[in-house]
């Protein structure tokens, strides 16, 4: 049985009609720039259910992309993002999909390309209550709420990359919360997902950086 929060109940602070359609489509956005952890170029976001169906009457089109921009839900600019956005020279696109849907009803992928060349895809479903999950990343398959303090980390599927992140941050006194490994294929490209008890030092995440095996590693606070 899954508890109810007091966010359920009065719904989060937020600037927009809808928790789901509004402030959870937000989060999704922001989380996505956080993944991509650079400035943003160009983002098309592709949107199902009933995303499709109200996303310019309940705001969602200008909340994803004041998410993209960096901007909280409670954040006044969100009703202006559109022209934030073109302020600060990020395209965005839109693609609504109707018709049968094979993900949750409010759900969004983020086509998203940084200043720097770096593609990205990101799925993420808006969950009620202005929560959301993210459940894919670069084809990957996973599960990632943005609930603690968390380091996604990029790396090589070898033995003990694992128990190297472990280390690390026991070494920095870092207590885990939940770690959770998922990968595209056996020996390629995997993600660990760390979630903690508390914040990490700039140095703790440069340690596990230097790591040949690390491909990246993202810190996310909560």
């Amino acid at each position: 049985m899954k508890d109810i929060s007091i966010f359920d109940v009065i719904g989060p602070n937020m600037i927009g009609p809808s928790s789901s359609h509004t402030a959870g489509a937000l989060r999704i956005a922001l989380m996505a720039r956080k993944i991509v952890a650079d400035e943003v170029k160009e983002v098309t976001f592709r949107l199902y259910g009933s995303f499709a169906k109200t996303y310019e009457g309940h705001g969602t089109n200008r909340a994803l992309v004041g998410g993209i921009l960096g901007y909280q839900p409670d954040d006044v600019r969100i009703k202006d993002s559109f022209d934030y956005a073109k302020e600060r020279n990020v395209k965005f696109h839109f693609d609504l999909i109707h018709g049968e849907n094979p993900y949750h009803p409010n759900t969004v992928e983020c086509f998203i390309e940084s200043v720097h060349g770096e593609k990205t895809f990101i799925r993420g479903e808006s969950i009620g209550g202005g929560e959301m999950v993210i459940k894919n990343i670069n084809g990957v398959e996973i599960d990632l709420t943005g609930e603690y303090d968390t380091i996604l980390v990029k790396q090589k599927d070898e033995p003990g990359v694992v128990a190297y992140l472990s280390n690390c941050l026991a070494r920095f006194d870092v207590n885990i919360a939940f770690m959770k490994l998922y990968r595209e294929d056996k020996g390629s490209i995997a993600y660990t997902i760390i979630e903690m008890d508390d914040p990490i030092c700039e140095k703790a995440l440069g340690e596990i950086e230097a790591d040949a095996s690390i491909m990246s590693a993202v810190y996310i606070p909560r």
